[in-house]
């Protein structure tokens, strides 16, 4: 069973509610400049109505067991929302899934990105019976392909003109991480004491 609430050392991943609409709209204007160069749906018009549209369809896809979109926040500041973080099955008879994400520009370089996706890895691997996560990350996003060589996915290729953003297709590289290689890096991980 996929809980609704995930904890890290930092963080707090919950599933989204209708309450989180204005949180979701205030993040993604704060952070408008950077997130349009990189997602489609980022545009000098978002607003209310497209936070309330995104989190309708979250509470939705959660219901049809589609995709799984969380909130991000820290355990001390539950009240500001970090940004959003999905994990999905792109194919369930290759027990393929992916991971996207997006951090408020005001919270990058924290680690943050980083964090929440180990732990959706977990839940990819360990709840959801995936054998392999990809992520597809815009190529020039230099500070998602860090968070993907941190946590040991591989870079696989490019895939060519894979989104059009802003009327540009858009190449994004593909990186990659299968079961056992995850499994080997938590067990060389520190443990706490």
């Amino acid at each position: 069973m996929l809980p609704d609430r995930i904890g890290t050392d930092r963080l707090v991943l919950r599933r989204f509610t209708r309450r989180d609409v204005d949180d979701v709209a205030e993040a993604v204007l704060s952070s408008l400049p950077e997130l349009e160069a990189y997602l489609p749906w980022a545009h000098r018009g978002y607003g209310r109505e497209d936070a309330a549209a995104y989190v309708r369809d979250s509470i939705q896809s959660w219901k049809e067991r589609k995709a799984f979109d969380f909130s991000i926040r820290l355990r001390n500041d539950p009240g500001t929302h970090l940004g959003n973080i999905s994990v999905w099955h792109v194919s369930r008879l290759a027990r393929t899934g992916e991971i996207g994400y997006w951090i408020r520009t005001d919270r990058t370089t924290n680690g943050i990105a980083t964090e929440a996706t180990q732990a959706l890895m977990r839940v990819g691997f360990d709840v959801l019976n995936m054998h392999k996560i990809v992520l597809r990350i815009a190529v020039g996003n230099r500070a998602s392909e860090r968070v993907a060589e941190k946590l040991g996915f591989v870079r696989e290729g490019v895939l060519r003109e894979e989104l059009l953003i802003r009327g540009i297709w858009t190449d994004h590289s593909l990186y990659s991480i299968l079961e056992h290689e995850f499994r080997t890096m938590a067990a060389r991980a520190p443990q706490p004491d």
